[in-house]
């Protein structure tokens, strides 16, 4: 399986953290601010099912930038051997 060194951006990982601490974010944000905020600094990877719901979110013209901007740093982080 590949490894995939790329972490999360400083930035990306500020606007993870606002949007846990936002009650008004949505699920899917959630889950995807969760899994940037676990890959800063760490070595953890996007798994299988988030980098799924990644995916869909970038395909689908529903979901605003913010949103967009999370599962593009998501997949950015996924394993290189998926």
């Amino acid at each position: 399986m590949g490894y995939n060194p790329k972490r999360s951006s400083a930035a990306v990982a500020s606007l993870a953290a606002q949007v846990l601490q936002d009650g008004s974010s949505s699920g899917v944000q959630r889950r995807l601010a969760g899994s940037v905020l676990s890959q800063t600094n760490t070595g953890n990877q996007t798994g299988a099912d988030l980098e799924d719901l990644a995916s869909r979110v970038l395909q689908s013209e529903k979901y605003n930038d913010l949103t967009q901007t999370l599962a593009g740093s998501v997949l950015s982080q996924s394993n290189k051997g998926r």
